[in-house]
């Protein structure tokens, strides 16, 4: 098992290292960051923009491919990713906004994920019946809705749940309060309120798809063979499935979340910017919008770290839950 996951880990690696590589030079190729300094009046004389366009080490006299070798020796030599237009180190923007990205995405997904089971397995169980119908529609009213207006919906219930108690309840604009200050649980509890609209849009995204495949995966192993066989040998029908049925629907349930998690990292890139959170979904807005090379690459490699541990969980849940890998 370990070998296997081991092997798996490495070729996710390579394949993030490529799609890093890949993004910066899309990026180099399409984004002109010397166009901040041509608009400036007065404008700035040409060997302080060469200067400055250097000191990103996009120069544009300078191929890319060179660019891009000079970028991956800082990245491991240095643990640099460059510099932002703005002058800042990506590596301290990164490591400054990625806490309340991952607040958001690690409670958001495994919430989403536990809960999108759970209905999907009680669809299954459930077929046709009220109930199901109800998780169905409800799931398809989701997948129809873009992201940022759950957001929008959600902030909309926050105001005028507010207005009927009378009181600030749930405030939703920012990661905390501004100017916040008391005890360790205060400013903890400051935080989960921030955190309460955003995480339950992500839950309602992540449980809405997880759960229509759960289900189509649950009513394949109903109609299984071993499930015949348990309950032929005396087991009852509950014990039967939540034994032996939920576990083998897991399996490919595991491998959908790796490839899920990408789009939940989108998701949870527009909350941010809904409710105001700096975090890595505004910070790559902001790389796009100025035409940051470096911050853009730095982003898509902070995606691409996500999406290799996330594959790299869901490995590990595919071979607990299969003997046939860990043999």
């Amino acid at each position: 098992m370990t070998l296997y996951v081991l092997r798996r880990f490495v070729n996710y690696a390579i394949l993030s290292l490529i799609a890093t590589c890949i993004a910066y030079v899309l990026a180099s190729s399409i984004f002109k960051p010397g166009d901040r300094y041509y608009g400036m009046n007065p404008r700035p004389p040409q060997e302080s923009i060469d200067a400055s366009l250097a000191a990103l080490g996009q120069s544009p006299d300078v191929p890319v491919i060179v660019r891009l070798w000079h970028w991956l020796v800082g990245l491991f030599t240095q643990g640099s990713l460059g510099i932002t237009v703005g002058g800042q180190p990506v590596m301290d923007e990164i490591v400054a906004r990625s806490g309340a990205s991952l607040r958001l995405l690690l409670i958001g997904s495994i919430l989403g994920a536990v809960i999108g089971v759970l209905l999907g397995v009680w669809g299954a169980v459930r077929q046709y019946r009220a109930s199901d119908q109800i998780v169905t529609y409800s799931s398809f009213l989701i997948f129809a809705t873009p992201t940022f207006v759950i957001g929008v919906l959600l902030m909309i219930a926050a105001t005028a749940l507010n207005n009927a108690v009378g009181s600030q309840l749930i405030t939703f604009t920012g990661e905390y309060s501004a100017g916040i200050s008391g005890s360790w649980w205060d400013l903890t509890l400051d935080r989960g309120i921030h955190l309460l609209l955003p995480t339950i849009a992500l839950v309602l995204m992540t449980a809405a798809t997880d759960s229509r495949y759960q289900r189509s995966v649950m009513l394949d192993v109903l109609g299984a063979d071993y499930i015949r066989t348990a309950r032929s040998k005396g087991l009852e029908r509950g014990p039967a499935l939540f034994r032996h049925g939920v576990r083998i629907a897991l399996i490919p349930m595991s491998t959908f979340f790796a490839y899920g998690f990408g789009t939940l990292i989108a998701g949870s890139a527009m909350l941010e910017i809904v409710f105001s959170w700096r975090g890595m979904g505004q910070f790559t807005l902001q790389a796009v919008t100025t035409n940051d090379v470096n911050a853009a690459a730095g982003s898509t490699l902070f995606i691409a770290v996500l999406v290799l541990l996330s594959s790299t969980a869901s490995e590990i849940l595919y071979a607990a839950l299969d003997p046939r890998v860990r043999s």
